[in-house]
């Protein structure tokens, strides 16, 4: 444990901590700016507003991190259950979006004025892989084969204030749902998935870049004799 105290305090490498708080601070400010500052504040005030909300929100997250024992081993379930808890408890205090949030806010602010339904489905795709997101049951082509099939029927592109087109669509909707195993009362469980995945990837990240710079200091003369030691035995909380 001495080479990883000893490397940790000396380097400005490390990056575990900022990683956490990257995470789930690295939202646009629009995603709280209205909250931060009325609307018919403007320039200097507004910014400063948000500058202050954003300063919380860090500080708060922080706080719940130095009282959190993470261990940084992305392939122990148990490890990734207890980060994802973390990030949970996190987004809670700071008041800050969870995955599912942003995406939803994001579709909200990206589709908004798009008049049919193509180009709405085209662009729900453009946000899943901007995301990261998979879509291994290829729900997408299927959606887009019931859109052609309801746009046949209707003999004209499907706008989306076509109460009677769009009710034909959804329907369609439903049906591969069905087929797919996809039920609203399961919704809860697949966000859960998405946050433990979302958890593991961010413990790989600091997982990485803990033993990149590890290694690399361990080139250094000062550092040659000293053992490395395993990136899951470390706390952060050491070092914040």
């Amino acid at each position: 444990m001495a080479f990883a105290s000893r490397l940790i305090s000396r380097s400005k490498q490390f990056y575990s901590v900022k990683i956490v708080l990257q995470h789930e601070l690295g939202v646009s400010t629009r995603f709280f700016s209205k909250e931060a500052a009325p609307s018919a504040l403007k320039g200097d005030e507004m910014l400063k507003n948000i500058f202050f909300e954003f300063k919380k929100k860090f500080e708060t997250a922080l706080g719940i991190v130095r009282k959190e024992k993470i261990t940084i081993d992305p392939e122990d379930p148990a490890a990734v259950s207890h980060f994802s808890n973390v990030l949970k408890t996190v987004r809670q205090k700071a008041d800050l979006f969870s995955e599912s949030q942003r995406i939803q806010y994001t579709i909200q602010t990206r589709t908004q004025g798009i008049q049919d339904a193509r180009t709405y489905l085209l662009t729900l795709q453009e946000i899943r892989i901007k995301r990261g997101l998979t879509d291994d049951l290829g729900a997408e082509a299927m959606m887009i084969d019931a859109l052609e099939k309801v746009e046949k029927e209707l003999k004209k592109p499907l706008m989306r204030n076509d109460k009677k087109g769009m009710a034909l669509l959804l329907s369609e909707f439903d049906k591969i749902n069905k087929n797919l195993g996809i039920r609203k009362e399961d919704l809860p469980k697949y966000e859960e998935e998405l946050e433990n995945k979302i958890a593991k990837s961010v413990l790989e990240e600091m997982k990485r870049d803990a033993v990149e710079v590890m290694e690399t200091q361990k080139k250094r003369e000062e550092f040659k004799d000293e053992e490395v030691v395993d990136v899951k035995s470390l706390d952060m909380r050491n070092f914040l």
